[in-house]
């Protein structure tokens, strides 16, 4: 898949390279702005401590 998505790419290697950082710190933003958040109100969290006397 990688080497898929390298190949797809268009440009020399340091335009691939900044191209595939650009990438990942998008989809990482989106995960963490509406991603996790959704699946966070999916799972049922329930309030656990551990180590309470």
């Amino acid at each position: 898949m990688y080497a898929a998505l390298w190949r797809v790419l268009p440009g020399p290697v340091w335009l691939r390279i900044v191209l595939v950082f650009v990438l990942l710190t998008a989809v990482l933003f989106v995960l963490a702005t509406w991603g996790f958040p959704w699946v966070d109100s999916i799972v049922n969290n329930q309030e656990v401590t551990v180590g309470s006397p």
